[in-house]
């Protein structure tokens, strides 16, 4: 077995034993990673304060090719968000990014970019007036990243530019992104959107800080926060058990 040292981000922990624990770790290197944390839980261990949930750690892990878990021999805490402790709608966001990055990437995946964007994001939850937008941002990231996500300028059925067609836009979950009209007729599981939320997630979804002069009222963001969270529950199978702990 190698040893692997890693910026890890703590997505899960579980009780295991008497004293140790089983994490789930999102790693920067080797993407999610499962792996027992023995004697994790007796006082003055050695892992003590490196395995908090929703904090960044310097992890040295034996690395194993199998299906078995991976054995943590060192944990250092490098980031703790202290805005999760204090603000409890940012712990919920908090714990919603972890849910997303637990269900929804494969094991041994590396996504060093979407490790960048969940840490990012977490730094900056404390923030009420921006929080909504920045977590929309990073659903969105981590469906672009994981090759989920939807098209949003061209018809996902045939190809044909949705430019300048009218308010109302067809979204077709189970089809992968926005309807022309033609295309429209058959398709399962289709919401109708308004040119104004279809143009929030496109900017929401684009590099750069336009997203920062969005409308963040409830009322404009509502249906946004509906349309991702259903494409995120459309690709988990189920909605995420955070999703209605999240304001818009």
């Amino acid at each position: 077995m190698a040893a692997v040292r890693t910026l890890g981000l703590i997505v899960r922990s579980v009780d295991v034993f008497e004293t140790s624990s089983v994490v789930t770790l999102f790693t920067r290197e080797l993407g999610k990673v499962s792996a027992l944390a023995k004697g994790a839980r007796r006082l003055k261990s050695p892992l003590q304060g490196g395995l908090d949930l929703l904090g960044v750690s310097d992890i040295v892990l034996l690395h194993k090719a199998s299906d078995t878990l991976d054995l943590v021999t060192e944990a250092a805490p490098v980031e703790r968000f202290a805005s999760l402790r204090r603000d409890l709608a940012a712990l919920y966001a908090g714990y919603y990014i972890a849910e997303i990055l637990s269900d929804l990437t494969d094991s041994h995946d590396s996504h060093p970019r979407l490790f960048d964007a969940a840490t990012i994001t977490l730094r900056h939850l404390g923030d009420s007036e921006s929080r909504s937008r920045r977590l929309l941002r990073f659903e969105l990231a981590c469906l672009r990243e994981l090759g989920l996500m939807p098209t949003l300028d061209a018809c996902a059925h045939c190809g044909a530019s949705v430019e300048g067609r009218g308010d109302a836009f067809a979204f077709g979950l189970a089809t992968g992104g926005v309807l022309c009209p033609l295309c429209r007729p058959g398709q399962p599981h289709v919401a109708t959107l308004s040119g104004r939320t279809l143009d929030a997630i496109r900017v929401l979804a684009s590099p750069g800080g336009g997203w920062r002069d969005l409308d963040a009222s409830p009322a404009s963001l509502a249906p946004v926060r509906t349309t991702v969270g259903n494409l995120v529950s459309h690709q988990l199978g189920r909605r995420p058990r955070l999703l209605p702990y999240l304001g818009a």
